[in-house]
């Protein structure tokens, strides 16, 4: 059953040939690293020492909502916004709901233990504190989002007063 709520979060049908181009760029960018842990705690250390906020997006190249995130970040204007305040990082979760999720103990570490569909969008401290916990696992619908939403909610982020350590 919760399978088939997650597969939900994401398509895995590919469109019709005849279907119109999506409203969207897309770009496949979660690439299957040997150790995303390591690339997750170089752009935390980056982020420390150049005061930004780590954007980690977390998807997988199969799913359409991921692409479509991903081809926003590589525009104009989102490269601006994250040289600027972000440092990104991609990770790929592959398929969770059939039992072929990878790096999910990534999202667990900085407190996202359910993981709904793909792309999760976590924005972190420096020191690793997660900014956005009610939204990081909102993200399943990346393609149908406006270019202008996207960049509200991702500036946002990158204001939002830092989380009181615990």
């Amino acid at each position: 059953m919760l399978w088939a709520i997650t597969l939900s979060g994401c398509a895995t049908t590919p469109a019709p040939k005849s279907a119109a181009a999506p409203a969207h760029p897309e770009a496949r960018s979660y690439a299957v690293v040997p150790n995303a842990s390591a690339d997750v705690d170089a752009a935390l250390s980056r982020a420390s020492a150049n005061g930004k906020r780590v954007l980690l997006v977390m998807g997988a190249n199969w799913c359409h909502d991921s692409r479509a995130l991903a081809g926003w970040l590589e525009t104009p204007r989102f490269t601006a916004l994250v040289a600027e305040r972000y440092e990104l990082v991609f990770v790929n979760v592959g398929m969770p709901q059939s039992g072929d999720g990878h790096n999910l103990d990534i999202a667990q570490r900085f407190g996202l233990n359910d993981f709904p569909g793909t792309p999760a969008v976590l924005v972190l401290t420096g020191d690793g504190q997660l900014v956005n916990p009610d939204t990081a696992a909102s993200w399943r619908n990346a393609a149908s989002r406006s270019e202008d939403a996207i960049i509200a909610e991702l500036t946002a982020l990158a204001e939002a007063p830092a989380p009181a350590a615990d």
